[in-house]
């Protein structure tokens, strides 16, 4: 490719437009060599179809095709899928029957190949958290989830429940229905800490304002059942905050690292343990991802931060404030990759990140190795641009 075909003009901050020429090395999406060093699950994003007869902004249709492919690609290389959660716009756009239905076909699907890792998010989503009057009214509906995704044959992810965030009266509750859902199920679930850089709903979880303090409160629910969980997810954009975590967890617990910003130390891990991964941003860097921790696994922690540390700057800057929003960006960028023709979103989030951060997530996903193939995610990047105003 010459010069020109290998370049495109992008905003820059001031109004100006630059020519920004592409730099990176893709790496591949290829099965896995070996195993990998840590239990790996990318949080993956809903596929809509853009042709549907619909009012965007209030319904849209799932293409399924899609959707199912995209969950494929991430099997092909040994990770597992976290489904129906945050990143598949769940309470921003995915309604529980939709993701009632979600879980069924991608737990189907799942049951075709071999070894194949998949868990849900189970949450309290059918309610309206004005209308919950009780505690009780939260356990029904985790139990009324928590069903439907174990007769799925999923594993169960436990997410932080906006109506429970707004009804509990302090940490006895939580404790309360977490212990009730716990001793309910059928097989070790996940639990899900997510913040309010997240979800501004979820502030004052555990029943706790104050980290340290919710952090307590979760590792009192862990340890009265600590046989019917097999780690957490905490999403709180904090990494000195997961490793005191971690190291207070009870043993066979595993620590799944929610952490955008810092996941290649975390998951690496020190004399004192290591954290797993349960992330949005392996969606969008999932070959990167696949490689790197096949390198872990082989004793090669040098070439394991080779590969994962260029995509820091793309997944903070995907996960940048408002976080709620950073699943534009991982559409955004299984567009450039061919996984899909357009990056229509459920509630029209597409529109949700400005023209310059699209440009900029270009830029760093390029950067990184995060764009498979360079002439199609050009073309693709120059028709959004001219959509956008960009000559």
């Amino acid at each position: 490719m010459n010069d020109a075909g290998s370049s495109i003009v992008l905003p820059v901050k001031g109004g100006r437009l630059e020519r920004y020429k592409l730099q990176g090395t893709p790496v591949p999406a290829a099965p896995p060599s070996g195993p990998l060093g840590r239990v790996a699950y990318a949080a993956a994003h809903m596929v809509v179809d853009p042709l549907a007869e619909t009012d965007p902004f209030w319904t849209s249709e799932i293409d399924w095709d899609r959707t199912l492919a995209f969950r494929s690609s991430l099997w092909d290389l040994g990770l597992g899928v976290a489904e129906a959660m945050d990143t598949a716009q769940r309470g921003m756009g995915l309604d529980w029957p939709t993701a009632c239905e979600l879980i069924r076909r991608t737990a189907a699907l799942a049951k075709s190949r071999p070894g194949a890792l998949l868990a849900s998010g189970c949450g309290t989503d059918q309610l309206a958290p004005q209308d919950v009057r009780t505690v009780d009214d939260v356990i029904r509906a985790y139990e009324e989830q928590a069903e439907a995704i174990e007769a799925a044959g999923s594993r169960v992810i436990l997410m932080a429940s906006r109506a429970l965030a707004r009804i509990a009266r302090g940490p006895d509750d939580y404790r309360t229905v977490y212990g009730r859902l716990l001793r309910q199920a059928r097989q070790p679930v996940i639990l899900h800490w997510l913040g309010p850089m997240f979800d501004p709903a979820l502030a004052g979880y555990w029943g706790r304002d104050d980290v340290d303090g919710a952090m307590q409160v979760a590792l009192d629910v862990i340890g009265a059942d600590s046989d019917k969980v097999d780690g957490i997810k905490i999403s709180l954009l904090d990494k000195d905050k997961e490793i005191v975590m971690r190291r207070r967890l009870p043993s066979g617990v595993r620590m799944f690292t929610g952490d955008d910003f810092n996941y290649p130390e975390l998951i690496a891990g020190d004399e004192l343990g290591s954290s797993d991964a349960l992330l949005g941003a392996f969606a969008a860097i999932a070959p990167i991802a696949s490689s790197a921790l096949v390198r872990l696994g082989a004793g090669d922690e040098d070439g394991f931060h080779a590969q994962m540390e260029p995509t820091l700057p793309l997944a903070r800057h995907l996960f940048r404030s408002p976080t709620q929003f950073y699943k534009t960006g991982i559409a955004f960028l299984a567009h450039l990759n061919g996984h899909q023709g357009h990056f229509t979103m459920l509630g029209a989030q597409e529109g949700a990140r400005s023209t310059l951060h699209l440009a900029e997530a270009f830029r760093l996903a390029d950067q990184a190795g995060a764009l498979r193939d360079s002439d199609l995610a050009l073309a693709r990047m120059r028709q959004i641009m001219a959509v956008r105003g960009v000559a």
